[in-house]
């Protein structure tokens, strides 16, 4: 009986609910594209500088995080990468196709707002050793297949 009546007012409430809410106007706010740039710019300059504040961190055994910037509505997140084993051109080589693609799914599920948003991210890979540019992986939502919204 109790589940019944708990039912029953679970389902009243919900059709009411909807049955007000097809009642209320839908207000929209039109956002021109440069106040949007303008936003998104704002927000890639905050996020920078709240993660900065944590740098640099150790991510493995290897990886470094040393630094994050933004340039404009871009997130330039810089690590290094210190390997005693290899030479510079033996990583590029060796580990290049495996790190796009970790890195492509790791920021692709990590950071789908900032991409949805039109905020973009990008990895770049330094070598500890000589500081020469490792890797560089520039993410957009376009990478990532997000299935489209309703």
């Amino acid at each position: 009986m109790k589940k019944y009546f708990f039912l029953s007012a679970l389902l009243f409430v919900l059709s009411a609910q909807n049955i007000f809410a097809d009642k209320t106007p839908v207000r929209f706010q039109d956002v021109s594209q440069e106040k949007m740039r303008e936003q998104n710019i704002e927000i890639a300059t905050l996020a920078a500088k709240e993660i900065s504040k944590n740098l640099p961190q150790k991510i493995d055994k290897y990886t470094t995080l040393k630094s994050i910037k933004n340039n404009k509505t871009t997130l330039l997140y810089t690590f290094t990468i210190n390997d005693a084993t290899k030479s510079d051109s033996a990583i590029q080589k060796q580990d290049h196709t495996r790190m796009q693609r970790v890195v492509t799914k790791g920021i692709c599920a990590t950071s789908k707002r900032f991409l949805q948003a039109g905020i973009n991210i990008s990895y770049i890979y330094l070598s500890a050793k000589s500081n020469k540019q490792l890797f560089r992986f520039d993410i957009t939502k376009e990478q990532c297949h997000y299935p489209a919204s309703r």
